[in-house]
Formats: C-alpha cells, sequence, structure tokens
C-alpha cells in the first residue's frame, strides 16, 4: 500500500474577539480536540494561533468553523520568511471602521471607568473596588493593544505585550499588597459607596456588551460577548454583595476577601499575557519556511 502518512504543516491565524485569558484557553482547548491537529497555541498576548496539522489545507475549513463557532473572528496568515513582511500578508478584512469606533468606545468605557473606580475605591477605603478596577483597566488595554497591534509584526506585538503584563502584574500585587495592609489595620470601608459604585461597574459592563453586539456575526458571537460581560460583571456584583456584607456586619474582612480574588484572578490574567507574549518573541525569532 502506498505511504499516505501526512506531512505536519503550520497553520497561523489572527483571532478577534479575545479579551481574556480564558478564552484564548478555550479556543486552545476546542480546537487540539479537532482531528490532524498535532499542537495547538493560542496567545492572548499577539491574538495569534499557531497550529502544527496533518493535512493543513483539508482541516482548514473545519478549525475555522470551530473557532466561529465560539463566536470569535479568524484571519489566516501566510508563512513568510520574514516577520516585518508578514504583517501585510492578509489584511484583517473584517476590521471595518464602525467596528473600530465600536472598539474605541469599549476601551474608554473599560479605560475611564476603571480610573474612576480607583479613585473612589481609595475615597471609600475599599480593596475591592480598586481590584474591580484593575479589570476594568486590563480589559481595556487588552482592547487597546489589539486595535494599535492590527498592522503590526509579531514580534511588535509581543514586546508591546510583554510591557503591558509586567505593568498589569505590578498594578495587581499593589492592591494585594495594600489589602495585606488593611488586613492588619482593618479600617473598615464605606458600604454606600462600595455599593453604588459596585452597581455603576455592572452598568457599564452592560453598554460596553451592547455597543460591540452589533458588530457580532451570527448567534454564537453574540453569546460570546455576552459571556465575556457575564464573566465581568461577577466580579461587579461580588463587590455589590461584599458592600452588603461589610454594612450588615460593620467589619472590613467581606471588602478583603473580595479584593483577594478578584486580585488573584487580576494576576493569573497578567501572567498569561508575560507568558504567550514571550512564546510569541521566541517564534518570531526563529526563521519560518517559505
Amino acid at each position: 500500500m502506498p505511504n499516505t502518512t501526512a506531512v505536519a504543516e503550520t497553520l497561523r491565524y489572527r483571532v478577534t474577539g479575545m479579551d481574556c485569558s480564558s478564552c484564548a484557553e478555550k479556543i486552545q482547548s476546542a480546537v487540539s480536540k479537532l482531528p490532524g491537529v498535532e499542537t495547538a497555541r493560542v496567545s492572548i498576548a499577539s491574538s495569534m494561533m499557531t497550529l502544527q496539522v496533518d493535512g493543513a489545507e483539508r482541516r482548514a475549513s473545519e478549525i475555522e468553523a470551530t473557532v466561529n463557532g465560539l463566536g470569535y473572528q479568524l484571519d489566516r496568515e501566510e508563512a513568510v520568511a520574514d516577520d516585518d513582511q508578514r504583517q501585510s500578508a492578509k489584511a484583517v478584512s473584517h476590521v471595518t471602521p464602525s467596528y473600530r469606533r465600536a472598539l474605541w468606545g469599549v476601551v474608554l468605557i473599560n479605560v475611564g471607568y476603571g480610573l474612576v473606580e480607583i479613585i473612589a475605591g481609595f475615597i471609600a477605603r475599599s480593596q475591592a473596588l480598586k481590584a474591580d478596577a484593575l479589570d476594568f483597566v486590563g480589559d481595556g488595554l487588552i482592547s487597546f493593544l489589539g486595535l494599535l497591534a492590527i498592522g503590526w509584526s509579531l514580534a511588535w506585538r509581543a514586546k508591546s505585550a510583554l510591557i503591558q503584563g509586567y505593568f498589569l502584574a505590578l498594578l495587581g500585587l499593589g492592591v494585594l499588597l495594600n489589602t495585606g495592609y488593611r488586613v492588619l489595620v482593618l479600617n473598615q470601608p464605606e458600604a454606600e459607596l462600595m455599593g453604588l459604585f459596585g452597581a455603576v461597574a455592572l452598568v457599564a459592563n452592560v453598554v460596553a456588551a451592547l455597543i460591540l453586539i452589533p458588530h457580532r456575526k451570527g448567534d454564537a458571537n453574540v453569546r460570546a460577548v455576552w459571556l465575556f460581560s457575564r464573566n465581568d460583571a461577577l466580579g461587579n456584583l461580588a463587590v455589590v454583595v461584599a458592600a452588603g456584607l461589610v454594612f450588615w456586619t460593620k467589619a472590613a474582612w467581606p471588602d478583603l476577601v473580595v479584593a483577594v480574588v478578584i486580585g488573584g484572578l487580576f494576576l493569573q490574567s497578567a501572567w498569561s499575557i508575560i507568558r504567550d507574549a514571550r512564546a510569541d518573541l521566541r517564534e518570531a525569532q526563529t526563521p519560518q519556511p517559505v
């Protein structure tokens, strides 16, 4: 019988729609289960998916359909020898001017309200509000990087993401260290301000989702937007619940517990960005087959 063993080939896609490390993990898990996929890596830092696939051309449509079904957009990048040329190998066709404007709106909502919530956290003496503010800022920075990096090479996207990852990690550590200090001092936060700004944060997440939904195609994409907002809203809801417990118990521990949980999740996301950015830099420095 003739030898029909397929040779693994590299497929590379730019992924649009990811705003957290769990998104990348979900895509990677789904694609890894497909027939013929030997390895899969999805980077939240550069928004790139790199696959080693047996019979790449035959499998490409199934891979693309799987990721589209999860609610994300894919643009395939052709393999070229030079990373600076790779950025122009394929345009991101679905990123229209109106979609860019929508993304800018989401960036402004996330970063703007994140800064407002940080100030509110100091006024209300609430660690949970400060930690939730970092989640807003982090989401906004990821979207901002995605906007800026649409035409950038992989190396430059990875370098930018690495700086962002270290910056976010420092912010997260700052909140956790300050929370540890508060455990010793135990200044009781202002429950009313905590609840108010936690509720406003929930509204801000819903508004951001409404801005993006018209630019998503199909039911799966709409579900994806709401899933992102739902995950963020859980943190907002936790702040509101903590405010109620602070008011009821007249103690600071509910605020501190929520701050530690949100801060820990934030540090996990920052580490995912740093890890992926380092891997992207290694990949960018490796000569690519023509």
